[in-house]
C-alpha cells in the first residue's frame, strides 16, 4: 500500500547532514556542462534509515499527496497537501477549492499535529517554502498563483489572476516553488506552462526572469523546485531535463549538473548547515509508463555526486516516487 510520507533520519549525531523529511506519492522531485563525479568516502550518508508510522495524524485526519515541505527556525515541519484531490490525467483542472486544511504543522520528533490552516483557499496545492522569519510561502497551479502567509496563516502577499495562465509580470503559468532572500525578494519557478525564473521585491515588485523552454544552458524544461545558497546563488530543479542548474543571483548560468544515472528531479535544497545538497529524481521506463522509483541524492558543494539511495529502501514500504524533500 502506498503511504504518502515518510521522514529518513540520520542516527550519527555527528553527522554533516541534517534529518531528512521525504515527500512520497506515487506520480510525482557538475562542472559547467558535465557530468557530476561520484564521490563515495563520506562514510555519514549510510547512516539514514526509514521511520516507520511516521507521521503520527489524528484519525480523521487523512493526508493527500503531500507536495511541498518546510521547516520553521523552531524545527516545526509544515506539509502542503491536495486532501482528496487529484491532478486529473486528462481534461482541465478542478475548479472548486479544496475544503480540507491543506497546509499542516508537525512535531519533527513525534509528527504529531502542532496546527493546521488552508480550507477553502486551494485548487491544486504544490510548492511551499518556509522563510528565515517564519513565513509560509506556497504556490498552486491549480490557480496559476503564488502566496505568502504568516506563520499561523494570515495571508500576507498573493501574485498572480486566479485562474488566468500567463507569462508576464502579472500572471504565471502552472508556478512550481519559491526562494526567499535574505532581504525578502523572491525568486519563482514557472513553471509547468511557462519555463522560466522570475524575480520579485520583497515587496511582491516583478524585477527581472530568465529562461526558455529547452535543454541548453539557461534552459528550462519545467523548473519543478528552487533553493539558494548561502552565497544567494540560485539552484533550479531541471525537472524534465534530469539535471539541477545554478545560476548567480542575477540569473547568470554558473553549472550543470547531471548524471548518467538520474532520474527526473523533482526536487533540490540546500543543506546550509553543511553546505552541501540534496536533491530527489524519479525514474521511469517503457514511455514513462513504468515508474520505477525515486532516490535521495546527496553532493557537495561543488555539485559531485557523493551517494544516491532510496529505491531499494522505500519499495520495501510500497513507496515508488518522491516528489520533495528538505
Amino acid at each position: 500500500m502506498l503511504r504518502p510520507s515518510a521522514l529518513i533520519k540520520n542516527h550519527d549525531d555527528k553527522s554533516c547532514l541534517p534529518s531528512l523529511v521525504f515527500n512520497l506519492h506515487g506520480f510525482t522531485a557538475c562542472p559547467r556542462s558535465s557530468q557530476s563525479n561520484l564521490v563515495t568516502n563520506n562514510d555519514h550518508v549510510n547512516n539514514y534509515q526509514l521511520l516507520r508510522n511516521w507521521p503520527n495524524l489524528p484519525a480523521g485526519l487523512k493526508l493527500g499527496n503531500p507536495t511541498g515541505i518546510g521547516i520553521d527556525t523552531n524545527q516545526h515541519i509544515f506539509i502542503f497537501h491536495r486532501a482528496d484531490r487529484v491532478w486529473p490525467l486528462l481534461g482541465a483542472m478542478p475548479k472548486s477549492y479544496i475544503s480540507s486544511k491543506t497546509i499542516l504543522m508537525l512535531d519533527k520528533n513525534s509528527g504529531e499535529l502542532l496546527n493546521s490552516w488552508g480550507e477553502n483557499l486551494f485548487i491544486m496545492p504544490h510548492g511551499l517554502t518556509v522563510d528565515k522569519n517564519n513565513n509560509i510561502w506556497v504556490t498552486d497551479v491549480g490557480l496559476h498563483q503564488v502566496f505568502k502567509f504568516s506563520h499561523d496563516g494570515n495571508l500576507l502577499m498573493k501574485l498572480g489572476e486566479a485562474g488566468f495562465p500567463g507569462n508576464d509580470s502579472l500572471h504565471f503559468n502552472l508556478p512550481t516553488d519559491v526562494a526567499v532572500t535574505k532581504d525578502g525578494s523572491f525568486y519563482v519557478s514557472d513553471g509547468y506552462g511557462n519555463s522560466r525564473i522570475v524575480k520579485f521585491s520583497s515587496a511582491g515588485q516583478y524585477l527581472f526572469e530568465w529562461g526558455k523552454k529547452g535543454n541548453n544552458e539557461g534552459e528550462f524544461n519545467l523548473p519543478h523546485a528552487i533553493d539558494l545558497d548561502n552565497k544567494e546563488n540560485v539552484y533550479v530543479a531541471d525537472r524534465e531535463n534530469n539535471r539541477i542548474q545554478v545560476f548567480d543571483p542575477s540569473g547568470k548560468f554558473l553549472a550543470q549538473w547531471t548524471h548518467e544515472s538520474f532520474g527526473t528531479i523533482s526536487s533540490v535544497v540546500f543543506d546550509r548547515a553543511n553546505n552541501g545538497f540534496v536533491a530527489v529524481d524519479f525514474a521511469t521506463a517503457w514511455f514513462n509508463l513504468q515508474h520505477k522509483g525515486s532516490d535521495i541524492i546527496l553532493f557537495d558543494s561543488a555539485g559531485n555526486l557523493i551517494k544516491k539511495f532510496g529505491k531499494a529502501l522505500l519499495s520495501k514500504e510500497g513507496i515508488n516516487a518522491g516528489t520533495t524533500i528538505l
